[in-house]
């Protein structure tokens, strides 16, 4: 669930936006944001199956002071809540952009399909159905976006040259859109919320572990697919504005195939997201207010509901809330760093985790990648102010 959350349109964009434009040199990037990935997530996975709490539970009961206490619950409504609200049009759209293609069927009544058929899905409440439907649908993504890349006929020598570190002029904003798309703060509640679900409690933490490993991986996988097609397909400084136009595009190179399954794995990538989205929302924002975060309270509903419903109407009137959009660009380029930092101190408390805290190389690899994901924090909010 966690590889179907993060590979949405957005990484599926911004991957081929940079192979389209600095060809395999950025692979490596992708490669250190799957390990950085692996290294949260276990922790937020462990979080959860041994104290039995959601993120945003432990977030919220770790403080004493009061407008310490408000300020996280504002941050994590604002930015999870909020937050995937507003993207929740891009998922959407980005799925229903591969359908629209296939078929030639409008994307907006895709959208509309897709927005209703993932809210039936979750009213269920039965969460291995939702995993089994995800799961299906990210290894059909997988398959795909492979697919699409053999068929290109990308250079092998030159992706191994891709995880050699380079830092191309120009692209330090691509590079952190890269590390962006996957080191994701709302992955971080749905994890330490899933795990519980899917698994009893601290005696399975290595298989969940090795879950999280693996999934993380074929996540990465794929995202390395798609900047690996976009590089061989187009020239070196190639700009792509649209990744729906990218599929029709690969037909007169690769053929019809190149673009079926690129247009297959574009509509798995937005349907997992556009259903995880939401998931994640109601978990981090029930979480946060201490409401109850079974999959089918009333509240926990309503919360997944209203994120669906907003991505929905978005789609309808022809697009995101650019407003929202940007709300929840800050809030969410101060809370991943917070949360980041938050984890950190979590896994070192022994009244929380007892003897399932950290040790020294746990909190050495975490804190690197702390101090990379407050850097990212910054660059965004400097970018959003047009500083830089």
């Amino acid at each position: 669930m966690v590889a179907a959350a993060f590979i949405g349109p957005g990484t599926v964009t911004t991957a081929s936006v940079t192979g389209a434009e600095f060809g395999y040199a950025l692979l490596w990037t992708i490669a250190f944001s799957i390990v950085a990935t692996m290294i949260l997530q276990e922790m937020s996975a462990r979080l959860g199956l041994v104290s039995g709490e959601g993120l945003g539970e432990a977030l919220r009961e770790r403080f004493d002071t009061q407008v310490v206490e408000y300020l996280a619950i504002f941050l994590v409504v604002s930015a999870i809540g909020i937050g995937t609200a507003a993207y929740e049009a891009g998922n959407i759209l980005g799925g229903a952009a591969g359908l629209a293609t296939i078929t030639g069927v409008d994307a907006q009544i895709w959208g509309v399909i897709m927005g209703l058929v993932a809210g039936v899905l979750l009213f269920t409440g039965q969460y291995k159905l939702i995993e089994r439907a995800l799961v299906g649908l990210v290894v059909v993504m997988a398959l795909s976006f492979v697919a699409s890349a053999i068929l290109i006929g990308p250079d092998v020598g030159k992706i191994a040259l891709g995880f050699v570190p380079s830092v191309p002029e120009g692209s330090p904003y691509l590079i952190t859109g890269l590390i962006g798309t996957t080191i994701v703060g709302y992955n971080l509640f749905l994890h330490a919320s899933n795990v519980q679900e899917r698994w009893g409690g601290p005696e399975d933490l290595e298989e969940s572990r090795t879950d999280t490993i693996l999934s993380i991986a074929v996540g990465g996988i794929i995202t390395m697919t798609v900047l690996v097609t976009a590089a061989a397909a187009f020239p070196v400084g190639t700009e792509i504005s649209n990744v729906g136009k990218m599929a029709k595009q690969l037909e007169p190179l690769a053929g019809t195939y190149a673009k079926l399954f690129f247009s297959i794995g574009l509509f798995a990538a937005g349907f997992t997201s556009a259903t995880t989205a939401p998931l994640a929302g109601a978990w981090a924002t029930t979480g946060a207010l201490g409401w109850d975060s079974d999959l089918k309270s009333p509240k926990f509903r309503a919360v997944w509901g209203v994120i669906l419903v907003v991505g929905i109407l978005s789609v309808l009137l022809g697009g995101s809330p650019v407003e929202i959009i940007v709300f929840a660009q800050v809030v969410n380029g101060v809370l991943l760093p917070i949360v980041a930092i938050f984890l950190l101190y979590a896994m070192n408390e022994t009244d929380l985790l007892g003897e399932y805290t950290n040790g020294p190389v746990a909190n050495a690899l975490g804190a690197i990648v702390t101090i990379i994901v407050v850097w990212l924090g910054i660059q965004g909010l400097l970018s959003i102010a047009g500083i830089i």
